[in-house]
Parts: C-alpha cells; sequence; structure tokens
C-alpha cells in the first residue's frame, strides 16, 4: 500500500499501522478505558442526516471561516498534539509546511518535539499553542512568554488532563519518553527497523518547550504520569482569569464540554472554546462533542466562538458541525496517521481529500458559503 493509494480515514491509518512500530501506533490508535467515547465520537456524526438543497447556483465555493481573529481558508485545522516526531522524523515542521500550504491552522504542544519559534519564523499561518497548566507556576510564566515572543496567534489552555486518561494500550506496550518497553514492545520495534533507522539518524528526539525546565534524565516519564504528576489539579478558573489577563489576546479552552463552563469562559473573558474530550483519551464514558454542540452553541454561540473537534474522519463531518453553528473544526488522528505513513506529503494529501470533500459537500448540500450552513440543513434520527 502507498500513499496514493490512500482515500480516506481509514486508508491513512492503515499506512501509518504498517510503518509504525506497534507501541507508537497504540499511542496514537487508543484511548481510555474500554475506548467506547473514543467510538462515540465519530458514530455521533452517523445520527445526524443532511438534507442538501438544489438548484443553488453553487459553481464557486467559499469555505474559508474566520475563527478568533484567524482568516483559515478551509473550516478544519490541524489541531495540536503531543510528540510529533516520533511518528514521523520531521514532525511539527511537516504539519505546519502542510497546514500553511492549505491555509489553515496548526498548533504546537507543550509537548511538541519542535520549538514554537521555530515553526512561528518559517510560516506565517495562523499558529495556535496548546498549553498544560504545570505545579510549577514559574514554568507556566516563562512558557506563555516564550510563545508571546514566537509571536503565536492563539493560546489554547488544555482543561480537560488535569490528570492521566487511563490508556491501557500504552500500558500493556509501556510506552513512554524516553522509551522503557514491555518484551513485547521491543519486538514490535524490531519488526519495523526503517523506522528505528530514521529515528537514529535524525536529530536528537528532544521537548524544547520543556526541556529548558523539566528534568527526564532519571528515566522514562509515561504520558500518564506526566499528566498526573506534573500538571496541577488545583488550577481553578481564577488561575485561567489571571492567564487570559496575562496574555491579553485570543485566548481559547479546549476541553470544555458543559454549558456552564462555557458561560465561565465568556465571563472571564476567553475568546474561543473547543468541545473536546480529547479524542476519547481522558474521561471514558463522556458525551460527544458533536451531541453537546447545539446546547452550547445554544448557548453561548454570540458571544465566543465555538470549535469542536473529537471523532472528525470526513468533510461530511465538517459540514455537520458547522450547521450547527461551530465557527470551525480540529482534527487530530485525520492528519497524524497520514504523517505517520509519509510525513508532509501524507499531511498534504490528507488535507486536499478533505478540502475536496468539504467543497463537493457544500455544492451537494447547495450552499455556497460557510455562513449558509445551519440547522435547518440537519435531521437527527
Amino acid at each position: 500500500m502507498r500513499l496514493k493509494h490512500c482515500h480516506n480515514f481509514h486508508d491513512f491509518r492503515e499506512l501509518a499501522q504498517r510503518r509504525l512500530p506497534g507501541p507508537i501506533f497504540n499511542y496514537i490508535d487508543g484511548a481510555a478505558d474500554d475506548e467506547t467515547t473514543y467510538q462515540r465520537n465519530t458514530e455521533s456524526f452517523e445520527d445526524c442526516d443532511l438534507v442538501p438543497n438544489v438548484l443553488s447556483g453553487v459553481q464557486d465555493v467559499d469555505m474559508s471561516v474566520t475563527v478568533m481573529g484567524q482568516k483559515l481558508d478551509m473550516p478544519i485545522y490541524c489541531s495540536p498534539t503531543a510528540l510529533q516526531r516520533l511518528f514521523h522524523h520531521d514532525g511539527e515542521r511537516a504539519v505546519a509546511a502542510a497546514a500553511e500550504k492549505y491555509g489553515t491552522m496548526f498548533g504546537v504542544s507543550s509537548l511538541g518535539t519542535v520549538s514554537l519559534a521555530e515553526v512561528r519564523k518559517k510560516h506565517s499561518n495562523p499558529q495556535c499553542y496548546q498549553f498544560y497548566f504545570h505545579k510549577d507556576r514559574g514554568l507556566n510564566r516563562a512558557m506563555m512568554q516564550s510563545a508571546k515572543e514566537a509571536g503565536v496567534e492563539v493560546m489554547m489552555l488544555t482543561v480537560d488532563s488535569i490528570t492521566g486518561g487511563n490508556r491501557e494500550r500504552d500500558l500493556r506496550t509501556g510506552f513512554s519518553i524516553p522509551f522503557r518497553l514491555t518484551l513485547g514492545g521491543m519486538v514490535q520495534f524490531a519488526m519495523k527497523p526503517v523506522w528505528g533507522i530514521n529515528y537514529v539518524t535524525h536529530e536528537k528526539f528532544a521537548l524544547p518547550q520543556l526541556d529548558d525546565h523539566v528534568d527526564m534524565s532519571d528515566g522514562a516519564l509515561s504520558i500518564g504520569r506526566y499528566f498526573t504528576e506534573m500538571l496541577d489539579p488545583s488550577m481553578t478558573w481564577d488561575d485561567v482569569a489571571k492567564m487570559v489577563e496575562e496574555w491579553d489576546g485570543q485566548f481559547c479552552l479546549k476541553g470544555v464540554m458543559s454549558v456552564s463552563d462555557a458561560k465561565r469562559a465568556v465571563e472571564i473573558g476567553c475568546t474561543g472554546i473547543v468541545l473536546s474530550n480529547h479524542g476519547g483519551r481522558q474521561l471514558d464514558g463522556s458525551r460527544a462533542p458533536f451531541d453537546q454542540l447545539a446546547e452550547i452553541v445554544d448557548a453561548v454561540g454570540d458571544q465566543i466562538d465555538v470549535i469542536m473537534d473529537s471523532g472528525v474522519q470526513r468533510g461530511t463531518h465538517v459540514l455537520k458541525a458547522l450547521s450547527l453553528g461551530a465557527k470551525a473544526v480540529g482534527g487530530g488522528r485525520f492528519y497524524l496517521y497520514p504523517l505517520a505513513a509519509a510525513g508532509q506529503p501524507g499531511v498534504e494529501r490528507a488535507l486536499e481529500l478533505m478540502r475536496a470533500e468539504i467543497e463537493r459537500g457544500m455544492r451537494l448540500m447547495g450552499c455556497k458559503s460557510v455562513s449558509e450552513l445551519n440547522a435547518g440543513n440537519l435531521r437527527f434520527r
């Protein structure tokens, strides 16, 4: 199977599985507990049908959106995710370049493997920073200042990761940073030698946002342990309000799922919220963002930019979310599998296929612009 044979999310997933060692693939692919929320995130879209209009004159289609002050040429962006150079040696560099080519936003995580400043210097498309709130308040201030100096447009504070989700696939393989694997995990690496050759022949793996502040030389640190031991479970709305004031710019909360929290985000001055359950990787059994979208848009959609992620695999999923009032949609696995499979060309192919699906879907829906999408286009089963 080659990249040119990939035509959808599932094809990219299959190619990534063929090329990645088992522990790395399962880190991307896995979720919390029984992974029921992970499955529901996509299934939620299937409970909703599109109702097209015809004869609308759709020769020219404008799929651009403006979200948190950022103009995007397409209404889906590459959500920031951790550890991208584990999936492909180019990591965030590949994603940033591909996102720039397609005129959309990308993000870098606190656990990113390329520095905020490097990609901001090379690329002009909008960039967000997925920020994790640490127990070390000095570290938080230093990381915010670095992002501000780099010219990052959107601060995206993740609020659904106060502690690590129970990701049992990682427990079985021993996945951690640096690697400390179970025997079965080591066998999986031995079976995919090309990945290992790329890993050791390119620049040393690093976490630039944290390397000057966090010492991991004493041994392996699992991602679950990172969330549980280093992030601050005492974080409150007062802490976030101070961050919003200090950032003094576009500030988004990622992981909001209730109306009351959405209203509180408005009160403290946030300019955006992302409805997200972390791709099903935190609280298994939690509600899917698409199921919760209409309720939150009805409550605060005229006061704050409402975005959603988790479970998005198709252009029609994006259209359904936009019809319910989302200003834009984020995706993680939809570009991470292509990144793992083929680096920048993979991400570009995923974005091109998504762009084509959205454009085709808008034409078939009889919509010339995103603003014409509304709840009247939908029926729920």
